[in-house]
């Protein structure tokens, strides 16, 4: 698999991407970080995501309020889902991938 600048595979699995994610983590010591440090900063991130919306659909922001892009939020959440899953070991795919079944039997309306 060809790798992006970055140094994960272009077109990575779920599973390469959470195991590049704690890898990086290790590097830059957020390894350190404790499970309700991760959850917190999750929580940080869903509120920079909600602000980049907010700007996106026109809707005020306070001024004084730095708002990164949709994508680069999403990206923040991703990379703190990641770790939390890795944190507790949860294979994030499979985990994903069994959440999937049950979805399939349930009745959406």
């Amino acid at each position: 698999m060809k790798k992006n600048k970055t140094g994960l595979p272009a077109g990575a699995s779920l599973a390469q991407l959470q195991r590049y994610i704690g890898e990086t983590a290790q590097k830059r010591g957020f390894h350190k970080q404790r499970a309700l440090e991760k959850c917190l900063i999750l929580g940080e991130e869903v509120g920079e995501l909600f602000k980049a919306i907010r700007k996106e659909e026109k809707i005020p922001v306070g001024r004084h309020s730095k708002i990164g892009t949709i994508s680069e939020e999403l990206a923040d959440v991703l990379m703190y889902v990641c770790s939390i899953a890795s944190f507790y070991g949860v294979d994030l795919e499979q985990a994903f991938r069994d959440k999937d079944r049950v979805h399939a039997r349930r009745v959406w309306r």
